[in-house]
């Protein structure tokens, strides 16, 4: 007698609701598709700073964004708000400032800082006034060696002023790469010795200047077309290329952003967030929604990082944020916390209504972990949003429409964005093209012909493929990146994307992440970057080197299981890692192999890395792995 089956159990998610249901698919020759959502694009604002003089005129008093006290110790303290009527009133002030100045796009103004109330202010100013700004990632200032990659963004902008959070962490980086006929503004810290003699101009000067009718009148003259920033992709063998920002692009993915996920306007949004403003992320998208929606930003000096995570949550223990942003390692570390920290569950689950992560896969461990915590606190889970974007879409080109999603899913395209989807290399590549999309990259006309195909159509490089090809409303799953796979030496296609999550999810807690090898060869091998989950396993003292620890029995053991667990289920060559190293050395930023949000360039670690490559697959490297 056949046993009765079991009703399946619905789970139950905290009310959120989403935008795009539907999309209309049309079909195009040699079998190219065009994908749309079937709602179309509402208007959207001019200038985002319409959205901010709106929410100064209607919630002046409302916090904008809030930072901890920076003590001289380099501990932090308590908040410090800026509201909606002072930060307008302070971009207009700064604003004038640069001005006066005669600040242009094509002497703009360069930022040397991390996410500060400082850098908000200067931004807004910049806006304000019509004048383009750029944020460089810190690391290139302060973990870079030889600051080839500032020097190649300051040579390519050619910026009119540089303005520095800390004189003392980024001063020898200013002494190397500004000219001294280039104005530099400092808000605090002591100048190093390499600026002696120079002539410094104080933030507080800025903010001191009195705005005048010519500031309002040239954020007038601003519109769709107007650069409010230049973001530069992080690059991988090559320099990285400057993406132009504009209004239109700016304000139309906001709304896209909101149709996609029209929670966000229920209440004005409060946001907890470290993500850097150098990466269209934090930037674009964050700071975005804020201003937009006349949230509230309250500046995370954390970081998932062993020794950033502690502010992080000592943050998210008091404040409640509305939408919680991050990446996977990020919201790895959270779910580990919350196991045994009441405070932190209690406050981060409180009134959240979704989680949202980018940047890479998140592993699906981790995801039922997250979910299985929210059930047990507050009987319900939290839907785990998250979409597809890039620094050229502004970000935002897909978002997920369902509560019923898995690791890899990316959703439907927003309104207004038309997707196309087009065979490159045996893989479906997705190519955008709508308003939030760049119209190239600044100065390098070369490049910005390159990115687009001969309907005008943005090329990004990502694969993709569909969660269920018998509905097309579900929308696509993420298939990779096409620029990654490889042949082996038989001819078979190795899909990187796929097998690289894969083997970090059955890794979890201990790869943070994973470069595959074999191009040309007759195996699959791997590079596996561990997480610092590897140490206690080691049992060795906190201060051991990372090389000892992953030489250890325990650690080469666990890496050992992985390998045998994964050749278990492998189904041929193409999908079977058949050798394997633990690396010690993390990825580079210098070397391009990671950017500062924790992404992995897979071509930049095969090229620094050839040598390690060559003697994995020629088994002269100790401590390599096989499947037993």
């Amino acid at each position: 007698m056949q046993a009765p089956r079991q009703p399946t159990i619905t789970p139950r998610y905290r009310p959120i609701t989403f935008g795009v249901r539907r999309v209309n698919v049309r079909e195009g020759a040699n079998g190219v598709r065009y994908l749309e959502a079937a709602d179309p694009l509402g208007s959207y604002a001019e200038r985002i700073t319409d959205r901010l003089m709106h929410w100064a005129q209607t919630a002046p008093d409302r916090t904008f964004m809030a930072r901890r006290e920076q003590l001289p110790d380099g501990s932090t303290g308590d908040w410090q708000h800026l509201s909606y009527a002072q930060v307008l009133q302070d971009a207009r002030r700064i604003g004038q400032a640069l001005l006066n100045r005669g600040l242009n796009a094509e002497r703009p103004v360069m930022i040397l800082s991390e996410n500060s109330l400082e850098h908000a202010q200067l931004a807004l100013g910049c806006i304000y006034a019509g004048i383009p700004y750029c944020p460089a990632s810190p690391a290139y200032s302060i973990v870079s060696q030889d600051y080839e990659k500032l020097r190649h963004i300051f040579n390519t902008l050619t910026p009119g002023l540089v303005f520095a959070s800390d004189a003392s962490r980024f001063g020898r980086a200013i002494a190397a790469v500004v000219p001294g006929d280039v104005e530099v503004v400092l808000q605090g810290g002591t100048p190093s010795p390499e600026l002696a003699g120079r002539a410094i101009t104080t933030f507080q000067s800025l903010l001191d200047t009195p705005a005048t009718p010519a500031v309002d009148a040239a954020m007038a003259a601003t519109g769709p077309d107007t650069i409010t920033k230049f973001l530069f992709t992080s690059g991988s063998t090559k320099m990285p290329k400057a993406v132009i920002n504009t209004q239109r692009m700016w304000c139309a993915n906001q709304v896209q952003i909101a149709q996609s996920m029209p929670s966000l306007a229920d209440e004005p949004p409060v946001l907890v967030d470290w993500l850097p403003w150098n990466h269209t992320f934090g930037s674009n998208h964050n700071v975005g929604i804020t201003i937009y929606h006349g949230g509230t930003l309250y500046i995370d000096d954390g970081k998932p990082t062993p020794a950033g995570m502690a502010e992080t949550l000592r943050n998210l223990r008091e404040i409640a944020p509305t939408v919680y942003f991050n990446v996977p390692t990020g919201f790895e570390a959270i779910a580990n916390a919350m196991k045994t920290d009441a405070q932190l569950r209690k406050t981060l689950l409180s009134r959240v209504r979704m989680f949202f992560y980018s940047g890479a896969a998140l592993a699906q461990p981790v995801w039922d972990l997250l979910h299985s915590i929210q059930e047990a606190e507050i009987g319900e889970r939290i839907v785990m949003a998250t979409g597809l974007g890039m620094t050229e879409s502004g970000p935002s080109a897909m978002f997920i429409n369902s509560p019923d999603v898995r690791a890899g899913d990316i959703g439907v395209p927003t309104p207004g964005m038309t997707l196309k989807l087009i065979e490159v290399d045996g893989k479906v590549e997705v190519r955008y093209r709508g308003p939030n999309v760049t119209p190239g990259y600044w100065r390098s006309p070369e490049a910005t012909r390159a990115a687009f195909d001969e309907e005008g159509f943005l090329c990004t490089g990502d694969a993709v493929q569909w969660i269920d090809e018998n509905d097309v409303h579900r929308g696509l799953r993420f298939d990779g990146r096409i620029a990654e796979d490889f042949k082996l030496a038989t001819g078979t296609f190795v899909s990187v994307g796929p097998l690289r999550a894969k083997i970090i999810a059955a890794g979890a807690p201990y790869v943070q992440d994973v470069v595959l090898t074999g191009l040309n060869l007759k195996e699959v091998g791997a590079l596996i970057f561990p997480t610092q989950a590897v140490r206690q396993l080691a049992g060795l003292a906190a201060d051991a080197p990372m090389q000892q620890v992953v030489e250890s029995a325990a650690v080469q053991a666990q890496l050992q299981q992985l390998l045998n667990t994964l050749a278990a289920s492998s189904t041929g060559s193409a999908n079977r890692i058949a050798r394997a190293h633990i690396v010690s050395e993390p990825p580079s930023i210098d070397k391009g192999e990671v950017t500062d949000k924790g992404s992995i360039n897979q071509r930049a670690v095969l090229k620094h890395r050839d040598e390690l490559v060559q003697a994995l697959h020629a088994d002269t490297l100790p401590f390599t792995l096989k499947p037993q």
